[in-house]
């Protein structure tokens, strides 16, 4: 009688523990319920899978793309399937690995409700309105709460506030001003305040350099004779054609001229090639975020 009623306790324990872990995720796209903590993860893009890898979760199938980082270059391996691309999920790949959970970032959550179908979904992607660094802080906290890693999630958090908050104070101090541009296919575009790269002001504190600047996916077009006039202090660029093939872009080769070399920036070494994968492909990775902490703390010699 003893020895049945232990292994009904046993039993009734071990179905509590399987439901203690029962959470909802609050995402871009809604609401996830997820069950248990998941062990067959597929994960779609490349910031995602930048902070999955950071906080030592093993995906079973990933996206397989030619931009990935050299510190993700595991994922290259047969051992992890193919997910797709970045915009293109391959579903009937997905859907034979039987996953437990699938992330998916911004550039493939248009296909959300298929996804859905195989498995919840959870979307790895900020909402613009909140900014980039507390709406990364989210997706952290995200997976912190879905794989049981709050502690290590809140160690990273921690750390990288300090680091924004010590270049705030510095670029408060100095009135440092700056102006983002990126070059590609010959052309060069600027971003304010409220664009893709809004972290430049409102997370790491530079002032406008230009204001009314005109908010699009690929920024507003201007000219060497636009920087030269607007004189930044600091003059942050991104070099989209190493996106493509990093042995043809010449974009270092076309801002060595005599309209960037009359700007303070130039002028003072705070003009900054940065990270492209960091700033463009991972955005909100764990990795890629220290990257952009590290391309800034250069920029202002921090």
């Amino acid at each position: 009688m003893k020895t049945l009623f232990k292994a009904m306790v046993l039993s009734i324990f071990a179905s509590f523990s399987a439901h203690a872990h029962n959470i909802t995720i609050d995402h871009l796209m809604g609401q996830t319920q997820i069950d248990g903590t998941p062990e067959k993860v597929v994960v779609i893009g490349l910031g995602s899978l930048d902070a999955v890898n950071a906080l030592g979760i093993d995906p079973v199938a990933v996206s397989k793309v030619s931009q990935t980082p050299n510190y993700l270059d595991k994922y290259k391996s047969d051992k992890y399937a193919n997910a797709g691309s970045l915009f293109e999920p391959n579903f009937e790949e997905i859907y034979m690995q039987e996953p437990d959970l699938i992330i998916v970032g911004p550039r493939s959550s248009t296909s959300y409700e298929e996804l859905s179908k195989i498995a919840p979904v959870v979307v790895f992607a900020n909402n613009q309105a909140e900014g980039y660094w507390e709406g990364t802080k989210e997706q952290w906290r995200n997976l912190g709460k879905i794989f049981s890693k709050e502690d290590l999630v809140e160690q990273k958090i921690a750390s990288l506030e300090k680091e924004f908050n010590a270049i705030r104070q510095h670029n408060s101090a100095s009135n440092s001003d700056a102006l983002t541009v990126m070059s590609s296919g010959g052309n060069i575009t600027a971003f304010g305040p409220e664009s893709r790269f809004s972290v430049i002001y409102k997370d790491f504190g530079f002032k406008e350099t230009v204001k009314d600047i005109k908010t699009a996916t690929h920024g507003d077009s201007i000219s060497f004779e636009f920087i030269r006039e607007a004189n930044p202090k600091t003059l942050l660029i991104i070099d989209r054609d190493t996106l493509i093939n990093p042995a043809d872009s010449t974009t270092r080769e076309d801002f060595d001229n005599d309209l960037v070399k009359s700007t303070q920036a130039y002028k003072t070494g705070k003009m900054t090639y940065l990270d492209l994968n960091a700033w463009y492909l991972s955005m909100s990775g764990i990795t890629a975020t220290e990257q952009m902490v590290s391309d800034i703390k250069n920029s202002v010699a921090l």
